[in-house]
């Protein structure tokens, strides 16, 4: 029986890449994991990439925990809203809230050659909304919701996928202003939700090898990148750590907590 049996989790953005990695490390941990996406079955992708979040549940329940797909376009409020009551209606409970899901990428897979976004002068200005609505948006309503079971409760983990595009300036001026807004948005949460039993965590995974990193393997050096499930490892390890309220308000890292938890990545470089 893993560590999270009994435990009911809630990861956005979870058909392929970081969220159905993160999916799966509470998976094998026992948990109930509720995922959503847009792409709930098979047929027509908004993405070429494969995956949907049916798939992602049946392998959570394959390895041991109990997965469950929501259909759910968080660019739409109402439906992120009901995508947190289902879990709420049916399990009658919310431990864990991972916010992956994200805007902004558009631009991998829509035709657009990327040498003609080189500067933020160049770009669609959908690509800041993108990241600004199913992104950091998408995040505050889905916290929302969950939040107010969770405060409730008294108890509950909140982690939010950012990246250290949050701390540069390279990487683009409506990716790096959505990350660092993401990350200053969890850390007045996890103020105002320190005394109510909730800890709320910004999360920067590595270079992960999700499927869309993995179609450019040929410009990208992979030595030091992740599998998604060792960043669903590192999910999990906060989820079953008793003093987790010591990251609160934080950045945490992998590989930072890798070394912290002693995981290991089960699919190294």
């Amino acid at each position: 029986m893993g560590l999270l049996a009994g435990k009911v989790a809630l990861v956005t953005g979870a058909s392929r890449g970081v969220g159905k990695g993160i999916a799966l490390g509470l998976g094998e941990q026992g948990a109930t994991v509720y995922v959503t996406g847009r792409t709930e079955t098979g047929g027509a992708a908004p993405t070429p990439l494969p995956g949907t979040v049916q798939v992602t549940a049946d392998e959570i329940t394959a390895i041991g925990g109990t997965g469950v797909a929501i259909g759910c376009d968080h660019r739409d409020d109402e439906q992120t809203r009901q995508a947190v009551q289902r879990v709420l209606a049916d399990a009658g409970r919310l431990d864990v809230l991972v916010n992956n899901v994200w805007g902004g990428y558009e631009y991998f897979w829509d035709g657009t050659p990327f040498w003609e976004e080189a500067g933020f002068w160049t770009q669609p200005l959908e690509r800041w909304d993108s990241a600004f609505q199913a992104g950091v948006r998408a995040h505050y309503v889905t916290t929302v919701a969950a939040a107010r079971a969770m405060v409730a409760a008294g108890a509950g983990l909140i982690v939010t996928v950012s990246s250290e595009g949050a701390e540069k300036t390279d990487t683009g001026v409506a990716y790096g202003a959505a990350k660092a807004a993401t990350d200053h948005m969890i850390a007045c949460m996890a103020h105002e939700l320190r005394d109510h039993g909730v800890t709320a965590v910004s999360l920067y995974p590595g270079l992960v090898r999700t499927e869309s990193v993995l179609r450019a393997a040929e410009f990208i050096d992979l030595t030091d990148s992740e599998s998604p499930l060792f960043v669903g490892r590192a999910v999990a390890a906060l989820a079953v750590d008793p003093d987790v309220a010591r990251h609160t308000g934080k950045v945490v890292r992998t590989s930072a907590l890798a070394q912290e938890y002693g995981f290991t990545d089960p699919h190294p470089r």
